[in-house]
Order: structure tokens, then C-alpha cells, then sequence
């Protein structure tokens, strides 16, 4: 996925957008002030800044021109503001910024206003897509084949010490944790792990997922990393 440098002094911002970006599988790196954001740009030369543009010492605005008259604005900008007016904005896209974000930033725009500025990234590619085929003729599936196989046959039947049981046979509560068990994890499969997007398509608060995954016993952590 993409390196994304968030630049912004206020730590509950930077911790939120660090936590959010991440679930959806990309790189983050973190600037509180304009020196730390030079240093990383320099260092790190990510595919994507998220900027905000009211910082102490230096701005984000004052930091975007300075990229831009550097030959350094090699990368898409999007500027973040909670006070910002529409003269700023308009400033912001006129010295070269892609977008703008304004706070609180809602979920849904952040996701999009991201995937739609890598698109723009000189050198950001986005990685294809794995298909996988619980039909396949091949002899040897995929392990992530083979793991969505397992996860659907346990919607039908959850297999016990070698012993096929449906959830009929089992008591209220048993019938209904191995049930959510599994799908929960035919969920992480197909949403690839993004808690973002699990959260969204079940409709559980993010902190209600995961005590609901750890309460079930499954690994949120290898499923991120995959």
C-alpha cells in the first residue's frame, strides 16, 4: 500500500488518522511541526502528505510554497483545516495542494479524499488484487483460498474433533459464537483485514469490533499484517 505522511501538531489528530490509515493497510508516518515534516519528506519521500495548515512556528501553507518554489512538492498535497476559509483553500490548490480536508474530518471523505490523491502519486501503484476461486481446478489452492474455503464450510457446519455438528446441535450460546466466529473471520478474509471496513459493513463501532474479535478469539493482528 502507500507511505503517508500526516503532518499536524495536535497528537489526537495525528493518533486517529495514523490508526484509521493503517487498518487500510498503509504506511504512516507522523509530523507534529514543519521541521519534522521536512525531514521525513526527505527521508521518507512518501506517496501522499496530509497537511495542516494552522501549526505553530511554521503553517502549512508556508511549508507548501516552500515545497513548491524547492522543487520539492514532488508528491500530492492535502491540506486539513478546522478554521480555514474558502480564500485559504482556494490559496492552497493555487500553490499546488490537491485538496482539502476540513475538521472534524469524517471517515468516509478521508477514505476517499486518499485513495483519490494516490491516484495522482507518481509513484504509487496500486497493488492488485488477489482473486481467489473457491472453484478452482488447481491442486494446490492458495493458502488464503484454502482458509475462505474453511471459513465457508463452517457457516454450514462447524466441525468438532473430526465430527460434523450444525449449529442446531449445539446450546443458544455455543451455536452462536462458533456462528459469529466464523463470520468473522469469512469477514476479515474478504475485507482484508481492514477493521475500517469491517466496522462499516457490520455496523460496530470500531472499539465494540475488536473486544467483540478478542472476545472470540481471533487474531485481529495476523490478519493486519497480511
Amino acid at each position: 500500500m502507500a507511505s503517508i505522511l500526516v503532518v499536524d501538531d495536535e497528537m489526537g489528530i495525528r493518533e486517529l488518522l495514523n490508526e484509521i490509515l493503517t487498518d487500510e493497510g498503509h504506511t504512516v508516518y507522523a509530523a507534529e511541526s514543519a521541521m519534522q515534516a521536512r525531514t521525513i519528506r526527505e527521508q521518507m519521500r512518501p506517496d501522499l502528505v496530509l497537511l495542516d495548515i494552522w501549526m505553530p512556528d511554521v503553517d502549512g501553507i508556508t511549508l507548501l510554497k516552500e515545497w513548491s518554489k524547492t522543487g520539492q512538492l514532488t508528491m500530492p498535497v492535502v491540506m486539513m483545516s478546522g478554521h480555514a476559509t474558502i480564500d485559504t483553500a482556494v490559496e492552497a490548490t493555487r500553490i499546488g495542494a490537491l485538496n482539502f480536508l476540513e475538521k472534524p474530518i469524517a471517515l468516509q471523505k478521508l477514505l476517499k479524499t486518499v485513495s483519490k490523491a494516490l491516484e495522482s502519486s507518481p509513484k504509487y501503484v496500486e497493488p492488485a488484487e488477489e482473486k481467489v476461486s473457491l472453484t478452482s481446478s488447481s491442486s494446490s489452492p492458495s493458502p488464503r483460498a484454502a482458509v475462505s474455503e474453511q471459513a465457508s464450510q463452517a457457516l454450514d457446519g462447524v466441525y468438532i474433533s473430526g465430527i460434523a455438528k450444525t449449529y442446531f446441535d449445539l446450546p443458544l450460546r455455543e451455536a452462536r459464537d462458533l456462528f459469529e466466529k466464523a463470520y468473522f473471520e469469512h469477514q476479515m478474509i474478504i475485507m482484508g483485514g481492514s477493521m475500517t471496513k469491517i466496522s462499516e459493513y457490520t455496523g460496530l463501532e470500531r472499539t465494540h469490533l475488536y473486544r467483540k474479535l478478542k472476545a472470540l478469539g481471533i487474531d485481529t493482528s495476523r490478519n493486519k499484517a497480511e
